[in-house]
């Protein structure tokens, strides 16, 4: 990337101070690169966000409010106000909040502030999703069939979708990020999703209004990211495949598209559109045209985000080209320097975004402190370098006010598949604790056949985990890594506590060559056929019934975390945590207990009795921690199944808990307002 101080004189308004109107790991992205180009940042926060690490990374910071976004983040007169005190001469915001909303732009202008984006026009013009619509078919760009303005109410909603026809998808028009959205595939959900679409946009976005327009069947998700000046000129910089998506909110992301060869013409023709659209409304920033593409690559306008995306660095890895840095370039009123004939994709990148969420109960949020927080970011695995985007440190807190994001993984590599086997390793070296996360999910996703071939739509979550997820495959070659990194792990450890100084006596023991292993109820036995027990880590290992020994070496000692080293000349990344006679084994999405038990222990073992599970058939447990939206039933009442019981809130997404079977309500123990942990009983059922 273009590591160039931003140059003084030619007569342009050069920054010296950039405030930073957001949190989180963007905020950190975006004093990265200030600093780099030797400009001063200042940063604004929340209650909650008092010790957060972009406040800690800014020269300055700026405390706005209380911890609701609608209290803080949101309110312009705070950021303005916020400039006024620190002398910033420019705000980027960064993506979510204030970022598309064209009264934010036009009240720093009205305060002497420049505006990291592009002019209010253009938001007003391309934020809306149905403003947009209008404004591609203007200029050309093929769009998909939907409803010519904002629905107003659930019977408009229902005819609206009938003549377009089902399936249907009902979107906010201002905001993204897959907030507000719902798919209708009958009549029913039509007046369900429009109540929920609009709730949600509300709290996201402070607004209510909805559209609809025809979801089509089996798509892809293509993104082009533009950027343009304030002279005319504007380039397209490749595009991005985000059908890796769960409820609307991408998951993970790459660049460039599989569906696409080398030099097919398609993409030249989506980044035509793409730039014919932004040059119609005099686009001045980085932005984002998406398009939604078939299998056979016809594509469709779908929308236009007018900030930065989330999934930019995919792109920056591809192109070279650090798009903050343009952004605060084209602001300051540079012309653009890169010509689309510079534009040179360059291998292949992968992006995985780190969820606060359990995907081992339907991917709800998580909330909590990060008692241990650890990734590879800047280390080489093959050819690959690993990237990541943060905003927290271990110490952080994981609230329910925002995003359950954690953190962005990015791996570049010559080919994708080469990104992807990088991916799983640095996801497997990754350790988070202190909440539920989404890592296991996205280590078995890079394994995952259809993943790897390409084979996508934005459908890939639902067809391949229909019942939800489970973890990883534990085929042979996971049993195999599992039960060596364990077993290897004991036997180093045993032979730690032997060579303990001050034992009252030291007798030399002979290795325990015999061992059973316990995994997910199976007993493999595994015998010590070469080696020594001893470190660093060189054992030769019989494995169940395999016929041939499996060579093991590692470099772990006892107390780390990772087991990194080789099984059967297989390399692995093995996470490691101590359990009751054993560990708790993590490998490629698979996570489990794993006993290493002597034989004859083994034996007695099987004799325990089992732990029986309480029975919760009779009460309304919450999912996840949030706060209480609505209890939509009474005590007494008689519900039928299907039947809505209550609505929580977490981290800006609503879930809708609703009634499995016919129940009388006994007693209702939350109330609209309420701040539940998770298992907390919001009603008992007679």
């Amino acid at each position: 990337m273009n590591s160039r101080k931003l140059p003084k004189g030619d007569g342009l308004p050069m920054f010296d101070k950039i405030l930073i109107a957001n949190r989180g790991e963007i905020a950190c992205r975006i004093i990265r690169t200030c600093q780099r180009l030797g400009i001063k940042t200042v940063a604004v926060c929340s209650e909650a966000d008092r010790d957060a690490l972009h406040v800690e990374m800014a020269d300055e910071s700026v405390l706005i409010g209380p911890p609701a976004a609608s209290q803080s983040y949101l309110l312009i007169d705070k950021i303005v106000d916020a400039c006024r005190q620190t002398g910033a001469q420019a705000v980027h915001p960064g993506y979510g909040f204030l970022s598309e909303r064209s009264a934010f732009p036009e009240a720093l202008a009205a305060a002497g502030i420049v505006f990291i984006g592009p002019h209010a026009a253009a938001i007003d013009a391309m934020g809306d999703k149905i403003t947009s619509k209008i404004k591609a078919k203007e200029a050309g760009v093929s769009t998909v069939p939907g409803s010519a303005g904002i629905i107003a109410t659930p019977e408009e909603a229902v005819e609206v979708s009938r003549e377009i026809g089902f399936p249907v998808m009902i979107k906010a028009s201002a905001g993204g990020g897959g907030k507000g959205m719902r798919i209708a595939k009958t009549v029913d959900e039509v007046a369900d999703g429009f109540a929920r679409a609009r709730s949600e946009a509300a709290s996201s976005f402070g607004d209510d209004r909805v559209f609809i327009e025809k979801f089509i069947v089996n798509p892809r998700h293509i993104e082009i990211q533009v950027l343009g000046d304030k002279h005319g000129n504007a380039i397209y910089l490749g595009e991005r495949e985000c059908s890796i998506q769960r409820r609307n909110q991408k998951v993970v992301e790459e660049a460039p598209s599989p569906l696409f060869d080398k030099d097919d013409p398609v993409r030249d023709q989506m980044g035509a559109q793409a730039v014919a659209l932004a040059r119609a409304v005099g686009y001045d920033s980085a932005g984002t045209v998406e398009f939604v593409a078939g299998q056979d690559k016809s594509f469709y306008f779908l929308e236009m985000n007018t900030r930065l995306q989330v999934e930019h660095p995919v792109t920056e890895l591809v192109t070279g080209i650090d798009l903050v840095e343009q952004m605060i370039r084209v602001a300051a009123g540079e012309t653009l320097s890169i010509a689309q004939a510079d534009v040179k994709l360059d291998g292949w990148a992968i992006e995985s975004r780190l969820y606060a969420e359990d995907p081992f109960r339907g991917f709800l949020p998580s909330t909590g402190r990060l008692t241990t927080y650890r990734t590879p970011a800047g280390e080489v695995l093959g050819d690959s370098k690993v990237r990541v985007d943060t905003g927290v440190v271990e110490g952080s807190e994981i609230t329910l006010f925002y995003d359950p994001m954690i953190a962005k993984m990015v791996t570049h590599a010559p080919t994708r598949l080469g990104a992807i086997d990088a991916m799983g390793e640095a996801l497997d070296r990754t350790i988070v604790e202190g909440i539920r996360h989404n890592i296991a999910f996205l280590s078995a996703l890079m394994a995952h056949p259809r993943w790897r071939s390409g084979e996508l739509s934005t459908n890939f979550i639902d067809e391949e985990f229909a019942d939800g997820f489970t973890g990883g495959a534990l085929d042979a070659t996971a049993r195999r890594v599992l039960c060596a990194a364990a077993v290897s792990a004991e036997l180093a450890r045993a032979e730690r506590y032997r060579r303990l100084p001050d034992q009252l006596r030291r007798v030399p023991a002979p290795l325990n060559t015999d061992w059973t292993v316990d995994l997910v109820g199976e007993q493999l036995a595994v015998r010590v056929v070469d080696g020594q027990a001893g470190l660093p880590i060189a054992l030769g290992l019989l494995i169940g019934d395999e016929p041939d020994p499996v060579a093991v070496a590692s470099d772990w000692r006892p107390g780390d975390m990772l087991w990194i080293g080789t099984v059967g000349g297989l390399s692995v990344s093995v996470q490691l945590q101590p359990a009751l006679n054993g560990y708790q084994a993590t490998w490629h999405g698979v996570s489990t207990e794993v006993r290493v038990l002597r034989p004859r222990l083994a034996e007695l073992d099987a004799l325990m009795p089992e732990k029986v599970a309480a029975d919760t058939s009779k009460l309304l447990l919450c999912p996840m921690p949030g706060l209480v939206v609505s209890i939509e039933v009474e005590e007494g009442q008689e519900i039928q199944p299907g039947e809505t019981l209550a609505i929580v809130e977490a981290m800006k997404m609503e879930n809708v808990l609703r009634a499995e079977r016919l129940v009388t309500v006994k007693k209702i123990n939350a109330k609209k307002g309420d701040s539940l942990a998770v298992d907390a009983i919001i009603m008992e059922f007679e």
